[in-house]
């Protein structure tokens, strides 16, 4: 933390003589913190800082300042050096970036002070916490255990002695508004999703055997006995196998007409890995 004194002035004394008054400054916790002291205090917008008039003041201050730590020094130095750097950039031609837009020089100095004001009034936020926090005093449980299991007795016909019919009917329709008012009006209305399974092995032997068996069939037809979206599908793929594996051939007269289905004659299916070559195929 750095102090910054002014320089001394001369009074009079009840001697007659004069005698040195030194007078401290607010102390800053580095360049950006004295930085921000300056703009609060010229109570000028952060995002377009004058910078000729916060650079006199900054170098001002800097002059006034005395210590001992070259380090901390240096670092309101370097700050310095940035202030004059952004000051001759201000009085030059401004630079324009890809996409035509005119490039402040102020505007990493400004990210600067952004984040470092974030991170000091949190600090005063976790400042007043901890101070709270010291006035209160933690006090275990010393309750006895017999006192904290206790529970006073009740009178039943106590308890219902006013309670009457038209009152009973009351709590219970107000019951039913609760748990009417805990229904999603959305997903009340949905239905049940259930998870069906379909290995394509098993749809290939199937479809296999049916072709064997009539020897020739309307693909149409086939699908029209499956029963949901996934056994068609995975219906039609296995029908494109048994193609590849030479196990059935398919026709077609015309257009968008029906597909058939004819068994090649000697096919083996049991000749086809179904084990390995194909996995299981779920529905979502």
């Amino acid at each position: 933390m750095i102090i910054c004194p002014v320089r001394p002035q001369r009074i009079r004394s009840d001697e007659g003589g004069y005698m040195a008054l030194q007078v401290s400054l607010t102390a800053f916790d580095g360049p950006l913190d004295l930085l921000l002291h300056l703009i609060e205090k010229n109570k000028v917008n952060i995002f377009d800082i004058p910078i000729v008039e916060i650079t006199e003041q900054y170098l001002a201050y800097v002059k006034q300042m005395e210590t001992e730590d070259l380090g901390t020094m240096s670092e309101f130095m370097v700050m310095a050096s940035e202030l004059i750097s952004i000051k001759c950039k201000m009085l030059l031609p401004p630079e324009t970036d890809e996409e035509g837009e005119e490039i402040d020089p102020r505007a990493e100095l400004v990210a600067q002070l952004l984040e470092y004001k974030t991170y000091k009034y949190m600090s005063y936020e976790l400042r007043d916490r901890m101070d709270e926090a010291e006035k209160s005093l933690y006090k275990p449980d010393t309750t006895p255990k017999e006192v904290r299991s206790f529970r006073p007795e009740i009178d039943l016909d106590e308890l219902v002695s006013d309670i009457t019919l038209a009152k009973l009917h009351e709590i219970f329709d107000s019951v039913l508004r609760r748990q009417t008012d805990k229904i999603d009006p959305v997903r009340s209305q949905f239905g049940t999703i259930k998870k069906e399974e379909v290995r394509l092995a098993d749809k290939l032997v199937w479809v296999a055997d049916t072709a064997k068996k009539r020897k020739r069939m309307s693909f149409r037809n086939l699908l029209a006995g499956q029963r949901s979206r996934i056994h068609v599908i995975v219906t039609f793929l296995a029908m494109l196998e048994l193609m590849k594996y030479g196990i059935v051939e398919v026709t077609q007269e015309e257009t968008a007409g029906d597909i058939t289905i004819e068994y090649v004659p000697g096919a083996d299916i049991s000749a086809v890995n179904l084990e390995n070559d194909f996995g299981e195929t779920e529905s979502e």
